[in-house]
C-alpha cells in the first residue's frame, strides 16, 4: 500500500471503474469483480494481472473506508490540480507538497493522512499548538489481501502460508532512517517540533519545517537500505489460520500485521478476505450443508433407505412411502461444526430422476402402472380450477 503523499497522483475511482459519487455497494461490487478477474491464482505468471490486482486492492482499501475516502477526496480537491495557494503542485521554493502528508510511507494514521488536519487547522486559526507536532507517533495503515480456499477447507478450517510484499520497518536501521552506527540529530530550525510558524498579513499559521521535512530530525547519513525513510518493502510469509465454518467473502483480522507505525506507534492490522470455491456436490446455508440426491420414482412411491455422502463419510436416510419429489430430510450434526461448539445439519433434498430412455420391459410396466392408476388424479386442485373455468 502506498503512502498518503502517493495517493494524490492516483485515481482510485478510475482503478475501480466507478464515478467519484459511487455508493459503498457500487465500490464493493466493482472491487469484487476486478479482484476475481485479476487474482494471481486465476492468472499464474501474469504480471499485468498481478499489478492490476494490487492496484484495485489499494483503491478498495481507501474508498471502502469512509474516513479514508473523505480525506482522499478532500486532498484530491486541494492538491490534485495543483491547488492550495502558494504550495502549488509539486514544489514551491524547495517545499515539497508531499511533505504535508507526514513523510515516510506507512506513516499515516488509521484514518488516512497524517498531518493534514493539523496544518489546515493551523492555517485557519484553529490548529493545535506547536507541541502537537507533525512527527508525533502515528499508527500504521491497515492492509487487506485475498486468499482462495476450497469448500472443505472452509468447512473444516485450514492453516495456510500467506506470502506478502509490503512496507515493513527497515531491519538495517531499525526504523530510524540513519545508517547503522549513526543517529538522527534534532533539527535546529524547529527544535524537533517538525513545525515552524510564520505570519502573513493578519494571519499566523504553522507549516512543516522545510529543513527536516516535518520530521523534527535530520539524517546526515541515510540508511542505504531504506534511503532514510525507515521503512522498506519486503516479502514475508505469514501463517494464516482459517477457522472452521468461515464464509465466502469473510474477513479475518491479523492484529499488528499491517503497515508499521511511525514514531514507535503500533502497526496497523492485516485483513485477509477469504474466497471459497464451490463444491461439485454440496452447498451451504449458514452452518447447514445441503445436498440434492436423485432418486427413482419407485423409491419415493414405495419408500426405502438411501445412502447419502457427508464431507467425511456417509449417512443413511429413511424415505417414507409416498414421499413427494423435492422433500428435504435433516441429518442432525452432519453439517459444519465451529470452534465454539455450534453445529449444523446436513439437509438432504430428494429429487425424482426420470430416465431419458426406456426399454420395452420398462415401458410395458409403466403403461400397466398408468392403467392401474387411471382413476388417480395427481393434480386435483388444478383439475377443479379448470372445471370451474370451463363451466
Amino acid at each position: 500500500m502506498s503512502s498518503p503523499r502517493e495517493w494524490i497522483s492516483k485515481d482510485f475511482y478510475r482503478e475501480l471503474g466507478v464515478s467519484s459519487d459511487a455508493t459503498a455497494d457500487e465500490i464493493k461490487k466493482a472491487y469484487r469483480k476486478l479482484a476475481k478477474e485479476n487474482h494471481p491464482d486465476a492468472n499464474p505468471g501474469n504480471a499485468e494481472a498481478e499489478k492490476k490486482f494490487k492496484a484495485v486492492s489499494e483503491a478498495h482499501g481507501v474508498l471502502s473506508d469512509p474516513a479514508k475516502r473523505k480525506e482522499y477526496d478532500e486532498a484530491k480537491r486541494l492538491f490534485g490540480s495543483g491547488g492550495f495557494g502558494g504550495f502549488g503542485g509539486g514544489q514551491s521554493g524547495g517545499f515539497d507538497v508531499g511533505d504535508i502528508f507526514g513523510g515516510a510511507a506507512g506513516g499515516q494514521q488509521q484514518g488516512g493522512f497524517g498531518g493534514l488536519g493539523d496544518i489546515l487547522g493551523g492555517l485557519f486559526g484553529r490548529g493545535r499548538s506547536a507541541g502537537a507536532t507533525a512527527n508525533r507517533p502515528q499508527r500504521g495503515a491497515d492492509v487487506e489481501t485475498d486468499v482462495r480456499i476450497d469448500f472443505v477447507e472452509a468447512v473444516k478450517g485450514a492453516t495456510l502460508p500467506l506470502r506478502l510484499s509490503s512496507p515493513a520497518t527497515c531491519s538495517t536501521c531499525g526504523g530510524n532512517g540513519a545508517k547503522p552506527g549513526t543517529t538522527p540529530r534534532t533539527c535546529p530550525t524547529c527544535s524537533g517540533s517538525g513545525l515552524v510558524s510564520r505570519s502573513q498579513g493578519s494571519f499566523a499559521f504553522s507549516e512543516p519545517c522545510r529543513d527536516c521535512r516535518g520530521r523534527g530530525t535530520i539524517i546526515d547519513d541515510p540508511c542505504p537500505e531504506c534511503a532514510g525513510e525507515g521503512i522498506s518493502s519486503k516479502t514475508r510469509t505469514l501463517t494464516v489460520r482459517i477457522p472452521p465454518g468461515v464464509s465466502d467473502d469473510q474477513r479475518i483480522r491479523l492484529a499488528g500485521q499491517g503497515e508499521p507505525g511511525r514514531g514507535g506507534a503500533q502497526a496497523g492490522d492485516l485483513y485477509v478476505r477469504v474466497h471459497v470455491a464451490d463444491h461439485p456436490v454440496f452447498g451451504r446455508k449458514g452452518l447447514d450443508l445441503t445436498i440434492t440426491v436423485p432418486v427413482a420414482f419407485t423409491e419415493l412411491a414405495l419408500g426405502g433407505t438411501i445412502t447419502v455422502p457427508t464431507l467425511d463419510g456417509r449417512v443413511s436416510i429413511k424415505v417414507p412411502s409416498g414421499t413427494a419429489s423435492g422433500r428435504t430430510f435433516r441429518a442432525r450434526g452432519k453439517g459444519i461444526t465451529k470452534r465454539d461448539g455450534a453445529q449444523g445439519d446436513l439437509l438432504v433434498t430428494v429429487q425424482a430422476s426420470v430416465p431419458s430412455k426406456l426399454d420395452d420391459a420398462a415401458r410395458e410396466a409403466l403403461e400397466a402402472y398408468a392403467k392401474a392408476m387411471a382413476e388417480h388424479d395427481p393434480r386435483p386442485e388444478i383439475t377443479e380450477l379448470l372445471r370451474e373455468r370451463g363451466a
